[in-house]
């Protein structure tokens, strides 16, 4: 893989996007599978602007490239919009909407820009509105002339069956431990040994999470989940602890992160473990994806919301009897 990446791994992903590039008949629409955290969205971005580079020239940016169109959620009010236009954490609103989608469908009546090919980045097709997946469905049906959609998505069964028919699907995998050394590195060349091999242990092959890890100190709080997970907690005490390393006045992006952190456990204890066991993680990984789909836009109280992980994880302990959330 070309050093001049922007991600690590998914050398398979790529190959297969280059060499559909270089085809006569390639597909225009791409679903973007993977669990959250694989680099989808830095892939897509790059994916984009290989498509409508020019021949003999560089890759060029795809933030300033006007074949190059990203749709996300907005921001949530006026004061995350100047966050954002100020380069500062914000929030987004919950999903994307269907007046963005018509908006970029009219931008759809005019040829591209510098080339013959345009790009469409949905990230995540996973968030758009109900209405602005129908007004979606219309443009895969008849895609303009040089136009490629790219569909990000964590949870490709969210999305309507006509929407997956009609798309090629690009499968990202779990990255190996010394892809993930080498994502930390990279993006925060501080971190010791230690925390670089307790962040590749708990992030399941997640370079998003093991970033996460390190970014957060979640070393302790990863500890205390597991011994949740393997004791239970009969008497409160570990959730106890959990709330108190988690602190009063967590930043939002910590309490993403142990969300997440926590899915990833759970899905750590699924091989192995019996059939009864199975079931309880899938039921306490099935909540926690529900609680993770409304927490971007919701504002939970701390100490309920890591309470309520603790709970999860104790209602999948092993032995089940010994949890009694």
């Amino acid at each position: 893989m070309s050093d001049d990446l922007p991600f690590i791994g998914q050398r398979d992903a790529w190959h297969e996007w280059i060499s559909a590039i270089g085809s006569e008949r390639m597909h225009h629409a791409w679903l973007l599978a993977g669990p959250r955290g694989l680099g989808k969205r830095a892939f897509a971005r790059t994916a984009a602007a290989e498509l409508v580079r020019l021949p003999g020239q560089p890759r060029p940016d795809p933030a300033s490239h006007p074949d190059i169109h990203v749709l996300q959620a907005l921001p949530a009010n006026d004061d995350e919009a100047k966050k954002k236009a100020e380069g500062k954490p914000w929030q987004a609103k919950r999903s994307i909407s269907v007046d963005q989608v018509r908006e970029m469908i009219r931008r759809l009546t005019t040829k591209p820009t510098l080339g013959e090919r345009r790009a469409i980045v949905i990230d995540p097709a996973d968030e758009l509105e109900k209405s602005a997946v129908n007004a979606l469905l219309k443009a895969l049906e008849e895609p303009p002339a040089g136009t490629f959609f790219l569909l990000v998505t964590h949870q490709p069964g969210r999305l309507l069956p006509t929407v997956r028919s009609r798309s090629r699907v690009l499968r990202f995998a779990a990255l190996g431990e010394a892809e993930l050394d080498a994502v930390i590195r990279r993006d925060i060349p501080e971190s010791d040994a230690a925390t670089r091999q307790a962040a590749i242990k708990a992030a399941q092959g997640s370079p998003g999470m093991a970033l996460s890890f390190v970014e957060h100190d979640l070393g302790p709080i990863h500890e205390l989940m597991l011994r949740i997970l393997h004791e239970g907690d009969r008497d409160y005490h570990l959730r106890g602890a959990l709330a108190d390393e988690m602190g009063a006045r967590p930043a939002r992006d910590r309490q993403l992160a142990a969300l997440e952190l926590a899915r990833t456990v759970l899905v750590g204890e699924l091989a192995g473990a019996s059939r009864a066991r199975q079931l309880a993680l899938i039921e306490a990984h099935g909540t926690l994806m529900r609680i993770s789909a409304q927490a971007p836009t919701y504002n939970f109280d701390a100490g309920l919301l890591i309470m309520e992980i603790g709970g999860l994880l104790a209602s999948a302990a092993m032995p089940r009897e010994a949890a009694r959330p």
